[in-house]
């Protein structure tokens, strides 16, 4: 990663995680599902990144993958496409 543009990843752990994690994940999004559970949010640089991934650890929760799903101006830019999209 470069620059201050930070990326959304998702992250996906083995075991179940309900939303009131979301505060302790620094405003990540957590979903759980049947056997997995999904981490969705911004990070700012490869610190902020480990340090989520250390908090993944401390939990002795399995990491399953770590992906990038968009830079964060890629997101608001769909987001606007898609408000305007509504109001016609």
């Amino acid at each position: 990663m470069t620059g201050t543009e930070p990326m959304l990843y998702e992250i996906r752990v083995g075991g179940l995680l309900d939303d009131c994690w979301s505060s302790w994940f620094d405003g990540f999004t957590v979903t759980g599902g049947d056997a997995e559970s999904v981490l969705r949010g911004p990070v700012v640089d490869q610190a902020a990144l480990h340090g989520v991934l250390a908090r993944i650890r401390d939990l002795g929760l399995p990491l399953v993958s770590v992906r990038i799903i968009a830079r964060r101006t890629d997101l608001v830019a769909r987001i606007d496409i898609d408000e305007r999209e509504d109001l016609s």
